[in-house]
């Protein structure tokens, strides 16, 4: 039998390939609303990031979801993620 693919995805804030699994998904949903997505099952726009403090920090300096997401990104919602982000660890 072959042996499964396992799925990659880049980060968005050091571009770097990795294990799905491995990293965090952030959600931009059909409301609008931009959150961290621990599941990795919530239903939008998703875009994935490493699961380290350099890229989350990286992703509010660079402020990279504007880029992403294609629209403006108020400074709370990356500080929430990044308060969400901390707080879990």
């Amino acid at each position: 039998m072959p042996d499964k693919k396992i799925p990659l995805r880049m980060c968005i804030a050091c571009r770097g390939l990795k294990e799905k699994r491995s990293m965090l998904r952030i959600v931009k949903n059909s409301e609008g609303k931009i959150f961290l997505d621990f599941s990795s099952k919530a239903s939008g726009r998703g875009a994935y990031i490493c699961d380290s403090p350099e890229c989350i920090k990286k992703l509010k300096k660079q402020r990279l979801l504007n880029k992403v997401f294609s629209t403006a990104v108020d400074e709370e919602i990356y500080t929430a993620i990044e308060e969400e982000y901390f707080g879990a660890k």
